[in-house]
């Protein structure tokens, strides 16, 4: 056996390495009797709360045998052999680790960024041709911002398939990106727990604007808080049946918190179906905003303020008020940080009335010089949350 605490090299060795090559040689290749497929283990996010371990049951499939996710990026997405994958986002993450061993295990390439950087990203898909990529929709805004000249720079006609995730798209900003891109976009809506996949791609989302589209593994259920299934256009939380089982590691508590009495399971987001079956995201049931007894949900507020040409970031959150129990308010990253002060938050606070009913409009602006959003993409809005409860667990974890 080599030794487990040294360091391997692919392609050669410099001093300090062992070659993996020779490592492996040295391995048997006669088959255990009892070998078969293994699944991973990964851990959310931690966006809304501390990460969990998400544990899926062991098939017992032969080894080889191709998963779900690996499945998914061949049949929806046609990933092969000759495909090229850039994902800008950290492998941390379990979409970006998730594809990128499915497009190796496929026998494609991967391209994968360090740290997203808007222009960068431009550059690799020229350099190497990419053909599918991976997104969350704060980096499509983070482009749609950059310069037109910068923008108009770079060739991008490679691209075959660019799928994004993670959060509900501004409808503003995908119609941009479907314009500058082609309808080359599919979005998908599903967690780490795998317990259900919905899917739309451009020229369904032209005809249902803002959907992540219907499910292809699972079957949608909308429930109010008295676990009463919701008519087409009524919003609830989401839930998913007849779908692949999932338990919280050493949790079961959460575990059983992401059931219902049926046994459907649920990944704590808001939406409602259309008559034809399409899913709207609302927002996640823990971000809503109780103000004055009505029910409002910051991501509709956030897709309308990113849409304004001085804001790079915005979280929205409910802050505490004597009057009425929680009031709404806009964190912002300016664009130009030079620019945060009174004279922006009147300009961002007459747009919001120009836009929402008044109910939703943020009550006040403040401003941040970066917001806490970690390098997937995500927002780690409870963060800035707990800052105006008086929560002292803030850490990332």
């Amino acid at each position: 056996m080599p030794n487990v605490e040294a360091n391997i090299m692919v392609g050669g060795v410099i001093p300090g390495y062992q070659s993996y090559e020779a490592a492996v040689a040295e391995q048997p290749i006669a088959p255990i009797s009892d070998e078969f497929e293994g699944a991973d283990m990964l851990y959310s996010s931690g966006t809304t709360g501390r990460p969990k371990g998400i544990k899926k049951p062991i098939t017992g499939e032969p080894l080889g045998t191709p998963s779900g996710p690996v499945d998914i990026i061949g049949a929806l997405y046609g990933v092969s052999g000759t495909s090229v994958y850039l994902s800008p986002a950290p492998l941390y993450h379990s979409a970006p680790l998730r594809f990128n061993m499915g497009v190796l295990r496929k026998g494609g390439t991967t391209v994968v960024m360090e740290r997203f950087d808007p222009e960068g990203a431009l550059a690799l898909i020229e350099r190497h041709k990419i053909s599918h990529s991976q997104w969350v929709p704060t980096m499509f805004v983070r482009m749609l911002k950059l310069p037109e000249a910068v923008r108009g720079k770079y060739d991008l006609s490679s691209l075959e398939v660019v799928i994004h995730a993670a959060a509900p798209c501004p409808v503003q900003t995908k119609h941009d990106m479907i314009k500058w891109w082609g309808p080359v976009l599919y979005e998908y809506y599903a967690g780490t727990e795998g317990n259900g996949f919905c899917s739309i791609k451009s020229d369904e989302w032209l005809t249902y604007p803002g959907s992540v589209g219907r499910a292809l593994v699972g079957v949608v259920h909308i429930m109010d808080d008295d676990g009463v299934e919701q008519p087409v256009g009524s919003p609830g939380t989401i839930y998913f049946s007849d779908a692949p089982e999932f338990t919280y590691h050493n949790d079961p508590e959460r575990t059983a918190e992401s059931r219902n009495d049926r046994g459907w399971s649920t990944l704590g987001d808001v939406g409602y179906l259309n008559e034809d079956g399409y899913l709207f995201l609302t927002d996640r049931k823990s971000f809503m905003i109780i103000s004055g007894g009505v029910n409002i949900y910051p991501q509709e507020i956030e897709n309308l303020l990113v849409s304004h040409p001085k804001i790079l970031d915005v979280a929205v959150v409910g802050v505490p008020d004597p009057e009425f129990g929680e009031a709404v308010k806009a964190v912002v990253q300016a664009i130009d940080p030079k620019q945060a002060g009174p004279d922006l938050e009147a300009e961002i606070l007459g747009y919001c009335r120009e836009h929402l009913s008044a109910i939703k409009c943020p009550r006040s602006v403040d401003f941040e010089a970066q917001l806490p959003r970690h390098e997937n993409g995500k927002l780690y809005k409870r963060l800035i949350k707990d800052r105006y409860w008086g929560r002292h667990d803030t850490r990332i974890v």
